[in-house]
């Protein structure tokens, strides 16, 4: 009997374990964010806000630390960016570990627009108008960069840009609210693939909230001054379309709004991000950008800053050290409730949680899976394929592309045709271990491309900056003995992006000067035109015979280049952002509103909203682009032409390629609300299709106009669809409108 009641007491030991387990296990994200917060010390929580600087590179202005490997032994970090490679987040990580808690480490880095294979700079990429190839681009970076032992991307820019003075214009999408939504949620759902925690996963982080991009004068860090209507209309939509697509992260911004610090803004994260749109991510605060308020005058010190940050949501502070320092002394203040700093502290627990950290904190740290993932030849044919997609063809005299592979002799001639690293553009990732070699040049991408038969000759003709002439005479020599001249010039990669903005905008040194040589040898010449952001070129516009506009095109810039050059990719880009005449015109744009006394030409300039001196049109408008086939818009039917705001209008068109080459063209569609409770823009993009066309093909596609389509953000900051008429406009870009007609919204 004794031996059975001792058995009995096991069993039910036994018994009663496991369930504790199973219990434990069945334990939702909360309850286990939860059950860790209980544990943590002040101190532990508040290391959990901080994001440190590895010690090797930076993206900002580093503050130096004698021990910041002890004060992550000691629970006071929760964060390190700049930090690549899993021997380094992997040694990072074996020092968290020696932690009381051993709460993981995050690792983020700017993975822009790819990790080691480098995709277009996101501006250029915008102009395939081609989401999938876009989604695509930001699932290859998560790849490599989460097989290179990162968790975390800051990415994407999804700032509305109407200034290309602003460096950072080109790791955006461009003008439109609605491009730019639909671009910022397929790099959402590219970075972060199927399940946040899936091992080829990196969780995005939304930059910059908000209105950064409107900086005053183009200037970077600049103050931003803007009505509720237009912040609502305009630059927060695609940061509802990120969030929608479930971004994990965002980033606030540098920038003052209406005189509020976004760092410090609680209209922006605490009453919409937090509020009205429900975020259950966490904010980081731009690199130092909470000590920055001090600069702003809005805070006097460090104290006030963190005081400021906190209460209006930044939930993490990159880089400037002002949480370690005051928010213990702020709640002893009683300034602030501990409850505030849980709060922060348990949205970033969460997302460890998610992506598996405390399950396994060196998930992401394996050697023979990085050394896979950063050599797949498959990523270099993405790229390959997304960097064509991204050119765009914007003259094209006479049919001189695609160039034919059996030209006898081609001049290859400018400052760029052998550069290698160039091509990536700003923001790329510095692996490594990894030299430039795998960097396909235009050079050597022509030289891929063509056959014995074709002499390929070269020169550099000049620096891409300053004033010396003195290599233009060999340059000439060169042209003179070719059936053909292509010329690469354009930006240095690091004059656009970050701090790098330009208040002329021009192609730099004596480039243009090196062209008006090349023309006069009587010689066809294709102009290549690298650069980050839209730049003012009237000569080359007026006298180039073709010009592909190029941006940064990555890693495999040479390839593609030579697979538009030749016809095996007919380009189908469009232009996202508008391309000035001047900078006195900036800030131009499509979607602008009418005035009363609208101008509608060039000619008559007299009493109405133009200039006497500048044409009111801009030299390439948003969604420009030329192909080497040509498409035909026919055969307009709407399917209605009174709704309800309960009804949709299907609206059907046929696109007919009239040319001799397979292409593919964006058809856009642009409405016009003619009378409203404020005054609407003169068009405005509500949708668009990519379609691949045969040569003599048609194809009758449909579009679907509802209520949200003719909706807008009224005096009352209201989203809603007024009755009235509205006109539809279909055409080939902003300006290119091939077919209208009109229908009713009713009552």
């Amino acid at each position: 009997m004794k031996n059975k009641f001792f058995l009995k007491i096991i069993i039910l030991t036994v018994v009663t374990n496991s369930s504790i387990i199973a219990v434990a296990q069945k334990k939702s994200l909360a309850q286990k964010v939860d059950s860790v917060l209980q544990l943590m010390t002040l101190e532990e929580k508040i290391g959990q806000l901080n994001q440190y600087n590895d010690d090797w590179t930076a993206t900002g202005p580093v503050t130096q630390d004698n021990d910041k490997a002890g004060q992550i032994r000691k629970g006071q970090v929760g964060s390190l960016l700049n930090c690549v490679g899993v021997a380094r987040t992997g040694s990072w990580q074996k020092i968290a570990m020696q932690s009381r808690l051993k709460i993981p480490l995050l690792f983020g880095q700017d993975v822009v627009h790819g990790y080691k294979t480098t995709f277009p700079i996101p501006l250029g990429e915008a102009a395939s108008w081609d989401l999938d190839a876009i989604q695509l681009s930001a699932r290859t970076a998560a790849t490599e960069a989460s097989a290179s032992g990162l968790q975390w991307t800051f990415a994407p820019m999804v700032d509305i840009a109407r200034d290309p003075r602003w460096g950072r214009v080109m790791e955006g999408a461009g003008e439109d609210p609605y491009l730019g939504s639909l671009i910022a949620a397929a790099r959402v759902k590219g970075f972060q693939g199927n399940h946040l925690g899936d091992i080829n996963s990196v969780m995005a982080c939304v930059k910059h909230f908000a209105a950064y991009g409107a900086a005053i004068g183009g200037r970077d860090y600049n103050s931003v001054d803007m009505s509720d209507r237009l912040l609502w209309e305009v630059y927060l939509p695609p940061f509802k379309a990120a969030l929608d697509a479930g971004a994990a992260t965002f980033m606030n911004s540098f920038n003052d709004l209406n005189g509020v610090p976004a760092t410090g803004n609680s209209y922006l994260q605490r009453t919409i991000l937090k509020g009205k749109w429900g975020f259950k991510g966490f904010v980081v605060s731009d690199w130092g950008s909470i000590g920055e308020m001090i600069n702003h005058g809005n805070v006097k010190d460090g104290y006030e800053a963190a005081l400021s940050a906190i209460t209006a949501g930044c939930d993490m502070d990159m880089e400037s050290r002002n949480y370690k320092n005051n928010l213990a002394k702020l709640i002893a203040d009683k300034k602030i409730s501990i409850s505030l700093i849980d709060e922060a502290v348990k949205r970033i627990l969460l997302k460890k949680f998610e992506l598996g950290l405390f399950d396994d904190p060196f998930k992401y740290c394996n050697e023979a899976r990085e050394k896979k993932e950063l050599n797949d030849p498959e990523h270099a044919k993405i790229a390959r394929s997304v960097a064509a997609k991204s050119i765009v063809l914007l003259k094209n005299e006479n049919n001189l592309l695609p160039l034919s592979k059996n030209t006898k002799t081609i001049a290859f001639i400018g400052p760029l045709v052998k550069a290698l690293k160039q091509n990536k553009g700003f923001w790329d990732v510095e692996v490594p271990g990894v030299d430039s070699n795998f960097i396909v040049s235009q050079w050597q991408g022509l030289k891929n491309k063509l056959g014995s038969n074709t002499n390929l000759l070269y020169a550099k003709g000049c620096e891409i900056e300053g004033d010396n002439k003195s290599d233009f005479a060999e340059a000439v020599a060169i042209a003179k003995q070719a059936d053909v001249v292509i010329l690469s010039i354009g930006e240095r990669r690091d004059m656009a992006g970050e701090a790098k903005s330009r208040a002329n905008i021009g192609i730099p040194g004596v480039q243009e000067d090196l062209l008006k040589e090349l023309l006069a040898t009587g010689k066809p010449v294709v102009v290549l035109i690298n650069a980050g952001r839209p730049l003012v070129f009237n000569y080359t516009a007026d006298h180039a015979p073709a010009i592909l506009y190029t941006w940064w095109l990555g890693s495999e810039a040479g390839n593609a280049i030579a697979d538009v050059l030749f016809g095996d990719v007919n380009p189908s880009a469009k232009l996202p952002i508008s391309f000035p005449v001047s900078v006195g015109q900036i800030p131009i744009y499509y979607s602008y509103f009418n005035t009363g006394r609208p101008a509608t030409n060039d000619q008559n300039r007299n009493y109405n909203s133009s200039y006497n001196d500048l044409s009111i049109f801009p030299k390439y408008e948003f969604g420009y682009g030329k192909s080497y086939t040509s498409f035909e818009y026919s055969n307009l039917v709407l399917n209605k032409k009174k709704i309800k705001s309960t009804e949709s209008i299907e609206v059907f068109v046929t696109i007919t390629n009239t040319g001799k080459y397979a292409g593919e063209e964006v058809v856009q569609l642009y409405l016009r609300d003619r009378v409203g409770s404020i005054v609407r823009p003169v068009k405005e993009l509500k949708d668009f299709k990519k379609i691949a066309l045969n040569a003599g093909e048609s194809k009758t596609i449909k579009f679907l106009i509802n209520k949200q389509k003719l909706s807008f953000y009224n005096q009352q900051l209201q989203w809603v669809a007024e009755p009235g008429d509205f006109d539809l406009m279909i055409g080939a870009s902003s300006r290119d409108i091939r077919l209208k007609d009109s229908f009713e919204l009713e009552k």
